[in-house]
């Protein structure tokens, strides 16, 4: 990492931070061919011998003076465990230094038995029953939407949506979340960001995780943020830098094993708790290949289908031994990854927090002190992320990290469908 760089994180926000990311987009190649003593010279000499430069941050300056501060948002978030639709109406405000934000109201729609059985078998569709998911996800989700909004005294700005991911293989260039957002832009008539991802993924990176710049600008206050969803993911902050990455299936893989024997998950991880742990399951997934991979990383219902499934259906087990073996699993590579990262705190969101028999087993093995927020904040993190990176998006400031998804550079994902001037009647084509 180069000098500037360094200072550029150590900034965190503010006129510094400015100075440091201009120079460094203007003057990157030559800063990166000196040495590191070197560097902070040329800093300077670039700094004071760049004619335009002074030019371009006042404007810059003054552009963080004058635009907007105050936004209403509504945050979408469809998560891999399938369990359904988070809503999260949030006000976020900019002072000079920082960012804060409130909830005024959130909310989740399940899925109803058909949708969630067209979702799980996305991967599999024709391309035209793909794009069609795709539309058809995005009425139902301005439907809900409508529904949501009906009860609120505030109108969102504008709509963050995740969209409900199906294919994700950056190695291979490629990322797909559905639930169109032109449709949803036209059905409620709310301008739309949408399609967070692929801007990453085409720069080299993996298009997740994609919550650490939440985590380090409304929760940065935590020594590192742990999410319990389908997959689990850590972020934390070391060396001036945000580190994030997936980790491991979490409830994703526990409601899979649950659904085998009539529960929709396992709740309080009880039917867990009376297991027995199996040493050789246990060690074959502690030994798949991606455990092994370090730096920037990322989980897809591919890999989990072709290989972490496998392994639990190939087990001659109980599915209460495979779910205990599977829990205890979980928990040896969450502390694994938190283990020796600076600080003490680590929040826990998501909902693997409510399976008491996990988080149990984490901390017997964890090295932080876990700390578990509000209900609110358990449901709704990801959804208020999004939120958050939609604003990000729309002031036209990186909210993707490549020091966290491996990409080329920071970047500014998110595609943008503007309302229309007067929407459509909402035609009913399904619930939730």
């Amino acid at each position: 990492m180069s000098v500037c760089q360094e200072t550029a994180n150590e900034q965190g926000s503010g006129l510094g931070l400015i100075v440091c990311q201009e120079v460094l987009e203007r003057h990157g190649s030559k800063l990166n061919a000196e040495s590191k003593e070197g560097q902070r010279s040329r800093f300077w000499f670039e700094l004071w011998n760049d004619t335009s430069f002074l030019y371009i941050l006042a404007s810059k300056f003054m552009n963080m003076i004058y635009m907007k501060t105050h936004y209403y948002v509504l945050g979408l978030m469809s998560g891999s465990s399938l369990d359904g639709m988070d809503l999260a109406l949030c006000h976020f405000e900019k002072t000079f230094l920082q960012w804060k934000y409130e909830v005024i109201a959130a909310q989740t729609f399940s899925y109803n038995n058909a949708l969630r059985t067209q979702l799980m078998k996305a991967i599999k569709l024709s391309a035209y029953e793909f794009v069609k998911l795709d539309m058809e996800l995005g009425l139902v989700i301005a439907d809900t939407v409508r529904t949501f909004l009906s009860g609120q005294t505030v109108k969102p700005d504008f709509i963050a949506s995740h969209g409900h991911t199906t294919f994700h293989q950056p190695a291979i260039g490629l990322t797909s979340q559905i639930g169109n957002g032109a449709v949803i832009a036209s059905r409620t008539g709310i301008t739309t960001v949408c399609d967070f991802r692929t801007s990453d993924v085409a720069l080299g990176g993996q298009g997740a995780p994609l919550v650490p710049i939440g985590d380090e600008l409304l929760f940065g206050h935590y020594d590192a943020c742990l999410n319990l969803g389908g997959f689990s993911n850590i972020s934390f902050r070391e060396d001036g830098q945000r580190i994030a990455f997936d980790i491991s299936p979490c409830n994703m893989a526990l409601n899979y094993l649950a659904n085998q024997i009539g529960m929709e998950y396992d709740k309080d991880g009880e039917t867990a708790r009376s297991g027995i742990m199996v040493q050789a399951l246990f060690e074959r997934l502690n030994g798949l290949d991606f455990y092994r991979i370090r730096g920037a990383k990322s989980l897809g219902k591919e890999w989990f289908d072709s290989v972490f499934k496998p392994c639990l259906n190939e087990a001659k087990l109980s599915v209460a031994d495979k779910m205990r073996t599977l829990t205890e699993h979980i928990a040896f590579q969450l502390a694994h990854s938190s283990a020796g990262k600076r600080g003490e705190t680590m929040l826990v969101t998501g909902g693997g927090t409510r399976n008491l028999f996990l988080i149990d087993r984490l901390r017997n093995l964890g090295t932080k002190d876990i700390v578990i927020p509000d209900e609110q904040t358990i449901d709704f993190k990801e959804a208020i992320i999004f939120a958050f990176l939609g604003v990000l998006r729309m002031r036209g400031e990186v909210n993707c990290l490549s020091g966290v998804t491996g990409a080329s550079k920071d970047n500014c994902g998110g595609a943008v469908y503007l309302r229309n001037a007067s929407s459509c009647p909402l035609q009913k084509r399904g619930n939730f």
